[in-house]
């Protein structure tokens, strides 16, 4: 017994020498769980409805298919910093977490940024009808561009798993930045800050689509039939601007100064403590778009309204007139075509 009393009591004093940034972590699993809870069903929903709805037709659906992949790869890692934040986790699934699902919801991050982008932009040429925006919405340029972002995606994040770790000693509290090595860390920095320049590159797409949106739309007041098209665009394309700011903006006024912590630019431990509680807020506020995409899904895929109003019938006669729209939209997809090539 003595042994193991010497060995609790070395560990506790060790842990009292450092700087422990992650003990108060009780309230953030809390609302990561009912985030976990809330948005199960409709992800699942909509990878059903996606596995059974035909090939997409459309850009959007090419994006919100891959925003759903996104969405998918956070709800498998969430599960692991859940338990490694409750202090429930073994020591090997703390490291596991900092190695490998850890990086996994920073990829999911910023691929959903990418894509919610893309989506809103869509979304702004869908209401221009010129030729350019239509060679934009090809279906092939959509998959083409989804299949860029993952590879940068990739590329940036992966070496974070890959690079090896240094043993430290089993403790209570661990911060995955005590496992990096100094290349670890270097990679780690310049992640943060390329993953910040997709996040800026995004963010002025989005802010463009919106103000063109907006200029389109006061453009039309003279024209009744106009204006309330425009209007009604507007009003879809701010909802989603909306949301984009709520959840990514904060965290990344944050976790610029908090890197700096984690590299020991900034030592002063209250201003550790206080830019991880900002890290963790913010970073709460981001995975709250797990809650808000079925909402985006049930707005922008005809499949998916359908789908739910088939389970819970309380408007057939929305349901009838999403399929005429459909069915509208399949007619005109020849039209469309013929004047591309007529074009050409």
């Amino acid at each position: 017994m003595m042994p193991s009393s010497s060995n609790s009591s070395s560990v506790g004093a060790e842990e009292g020498k450092q700087c422990i940034l992650n003990d108060q972590m009780g309230p953030f699993t809390v609302l990561y769980i009912l985030i976990f809870i809330i948005s199960l069903p409709g992800i699942l929903l909509s990878v059903w409805t996606f596995i059974c709805s035909p090939r997409a037709k459309q850009s959007t659906s090419v994006y919100l298919v891959n925003l759903l992949v996104a969405d998918l790869l956070l709800l498998l890692a969430l599960p692991f910093k859940i338990l490694k934040d409750l202090g429930a986790a073994p020591w090997s699934l703390m490291v596991f977490h900092c190695q490998a699902s850890g990086v996994t919801i920073y990829i999911s991050l910023y691929a959903s940024i990418a894509f919610l982008a893309l989506i809103i932009t869509d979304r702004y040429l869908q209401d221009c009808q010129t030729l350019r925006s239509l060679r934009l919405q090809e279906v092939g340029f959509a998959r083409l561009l989804s299949v860029v972002v993952w590879l940068l995606l990739l590329l940036i994040m992966v070496p974070n798993m890959a690079l090896p770790i240094q043993q430290v000693q089993e403790r209570r509290y661990l911060s995955c930045s005590s496992l990096k090595n100094d290349i670890g860390l270097h990679w780690h920095t310049l992640t943060v800050f390329l993953c910040t320049a997709l996040f800026l590159n995004a963010s002025v797409i989005v802010l463009l689509s919106s103000g063109l949106a907006l200029k389109r739309l006061l453009h039309s007041r003279k024209d009744p039939k106009l204006w309330v098209d425009a209007r009604q665009a507007a009003v879809s394309l701010a909802a989603m601007v909306l949301a984009y700011i709520l959840c990514f903006v904060p965290y990344h006024v944050v976790r610029t100064p908090y890197t700096l912590a984690q590299t020991e630019v900034i030592t002063d431990c209250h201003t550790k403590r206080q830019l991880f509680l900002g890290k963790e807020s913010t970073l709460l506020l981001s995975v709250l778009h797990l809650c808000f995409d079925p909402l985006l899904l049930y707005h922008l895929h005809t499949q998916f309204r359908q789908t739910v109003h088939k389970m819970f019938p309380c408007s057939r006669e929305q349901t009838i007139s999403d399929t005429e729209e459909q069915a509208a939209k399949e007619m005109m997809e020849p039209a469309t075509s013929a004047q591309q090539e007529d074009a050409v």
